[in-house]
């Protein structure tokens, strides 16, 4: 049986698998599940599904809970294995695929440095970046009204703070987080750094090292892979012209004005 990915590149583990697969000629059948997609009314919207409480998506069908009871994304089936979470299923082809050694290395001390960016990642850059999406679009879609300019602020002063740890602690004057190729590491950073991006956030203004850096994961993935991966996400804004019918912002509008207290 094909290798099989769920997946939505509006998601930055997805992207992150989606790519390494790509860049690694990983045969895959893509299966795309939609977290932006009322699964009672079919309509393509934008909902809370990026939040942790998401009620609405394709992910949240009996269908897919069949796939992972979890109901989240990505997920991977080989054959009758499946396997949730992006760390472990870059980790896994990378070891079943047998990918070059610079993805994860075999030595024991660098294999560890990965790791140690990979722990710190979802306390930081996969925690913060992601509410500069929920700020800027989703709470004025559903609510009809703007965020005030100081929760932004917020995110976005929080979001500067881990990227100074991440420049001094990991990239220091290194090409890439390993040293002179491009790692697992790299990839979960940029990918998630790239949500920001996406809704007019400029983080790498000002930060030349982190710009460099930036371009040289772009290079080294392909900037071609790499602008299809990110395509939905550096569009998103065009989402903010949706209409939301009335029912759909009541029910939603509550569970996002919670991110505001």
């Amino acid at each position: 049986m094909a290798l099989e990915l769920y997946l939505d590149l509006i998601s930055p583990p997805c992207r992150a698998v989606y790519i390494f697969a790509k860049k690694n000629n990983i045969c895959f059948e893509f299966k795309p599940v939609e977290l932006f997609k009322d699964s009672i009314l079919g309509r393509k919207i934008v909902a809370a599904s990026l939040m942790e409480q998401a009620i609405l998506g394709q992910q949240h069908t009996e269908e897919f809970a069949k796939v992972n009871i979890l109901k989240k994304v990505p997920v991977l089936k080989d054959g009758v294995f499946t396997l949730a979470e992006s760390t472990a299923i870059l980790l896994y082809l990378s070891r079943k695929y047998n990918t070059p050694d610079h993805w994860y290395s075999s030595d024991l001390q660098k294999r560890a440095r990965v790791d140690e960016y990979l722990s710190w990642h979802h306390n930081s850059f996969r925690r913060i970046a992601p509410k500069t999406l929920w700020i800027k679009v989703l709470i004025p879609l559903f609510t009809g009204q703007a965020a005030p300019p100081e929760k932004l602020q917020e995110v976005i002063d929080e979001l500067a703070a881990s990227l100074v740890q991440f420049e001094e602690k990991f990239l220091q004057d290194k090409p890439f987080i390993m040293g002179s190729e491009i790692s697992l590491a790299d990839l979960m950073a940029v990918v998630e750094l790239m949500q920001p991006v996406g809704v007019g956030c400029h983080i790498f203004a000002d930060r030349p090292k982190l710009a460099a850096w930036r371009s040289r994961v772009e290079e080294a993935v392909g900037k071609e892979l790499f602008q299809e991966a990110h395509e939905q996400i550096l569009n998103i804004k065009e989402l903010s012209s949706i209409e939301v019918e009335p029912k759909l912002k009541e029910l939603l509008a509550p569970t996002l004005m919670k991110m505001l207290k």
